[in-house]
């Protein structure tokens, strides 16, 4: 049996479309059909269901799933025990939404090209709908982003969340302790309309019975910066990026009474039978993530909502 017409079964029950396995193989759809063809005859059974008009495996074909992820996973013990020591070259797919580019995606990049010298990148920087979206199409092989992504084939672990803070300019954090009231003086930046971001605000705005001047939802950080640099309001940012960010902006995070929700962020990737060095690569990503996370400098905390509200009433 061909193992790479398995490979070709695998991904077509995976995601569930023929046009997008030949995608993420990389060959025609024509040639995809062919191996599932190939499959069908050597079996003797029909594994997809063609009679349905949407995509369905046939009781054969969900029955000869099980068999095509034990073989995949066979040969990659064969690998392991008796192949081929050289690591063979590969493209690791990683996409983030924008907090990530501007906290740890970069250094990440630079530690897998260290570890992993037989990899070739490619980046997709984008919401988190989008992000999770791309993995479930098969079109990424690593998503980091505030949901995350089920599915067959697909797992998903918790990462360290961002601390999020509020950012002003220099001449801004130059004075202590902004009470929430003063803050809320202050047009407000935060992330897109929806973002956890900009519903985690809103939410504390309304638990601490306060009312804010603006809210306005901004989706790119770069931009974002420049209207904090410019005298437009204040921002919500990781802080991991706001220090960054800082070292060439007018830019500074803000000693508050308040403290912000952190940013959830999850790991979400494909399982690879038979493709050890893919697995690897994805694994020694999420790994380094959990060190560089433990590693950054803590965000100044402060109160929670309530705490606000009892100032007010005092």
């Amino acid at each position: 049996m061909n193992l790479r017409f398995v490979e070709a079964f695998l991904w077509v029950a995976r995601l569930k479309s023929i046009t997008r396995a030949a995608e993420k193989l990389h060959l025609t759809q024509s040639a995809v059909s062919s191996r599932i063809s190939g499959l069908e005859e050597e079996l003797g059974v029909p594994l997809i269901d063609r009679r349905e008009r949407h995509f369905r495996l046939t009781q054969s074909g969900n029955r000869f799933l099980v068999f095509a992820e034990r073989l995949l996973d066979i040969q990659r013990e064969l690998k392991d025990e008796i192949g081929t020591p050289e690591p063979q070259p590969m493209t690791l797919r990683i996409g983030g939404i924008e907090s990530v580019l501007h906290t740890w995606l970069i250094p990440l990049v630079e530690h897998l090209r260290a570890t992993q010298p037989q990899v070739e990148f490619e980046l997709t920087v984008e919401m988190s709908p989008v992000v999770t979206e791309q993995l479930r199409r098969g079109s990424l092989d690593l998503a980091f982003a505030t949901t995350p992504v089920a599915g067959e084939g697909i797992r998903s672990e918790d990462i360290p969340p961002l601390e999020m803070v509020f950012v002003g300019r220099r001449a801004d954090a130059a004075r202590k302790a902004w009470a929430f009231e003063e803050i809320l003086e202050r047009d407000l930046l935060t992330f897109q309309r929806g973002s956890q971001p900009h519903v985690a605000l809103a939410d504390l705005i309304r638990r601490s019975g306060l009312h804010s001047r603006k809210i306005h939802t901004i989706s790119s950080i770069s931009a974002l910066v420049r209207l904090v640099e410019c005298g437009f309001g204040f921002a919500t940012l990781p802080h991991a990026a706001a220090l960054k960010l800082a070292e060439g902006a007018d830019l500074a995070v803000l000693d508050t009474e308040v403290r912000l929700v952190p940013l959830p962020l999850h790991a979400s990737y494909w399982t690879y039978p038979g493709v050890p060095q893919l697995e690897a690569a994805v694994h020694d990503a999420i790994d380094f993530v959990r060190r560089y996370a433990a590693d950054e400098p803590a965000a100044p905390t402060g109160s929670v909502a309530p705490a606000v509200r009892h100032r007010k009433n005092r």
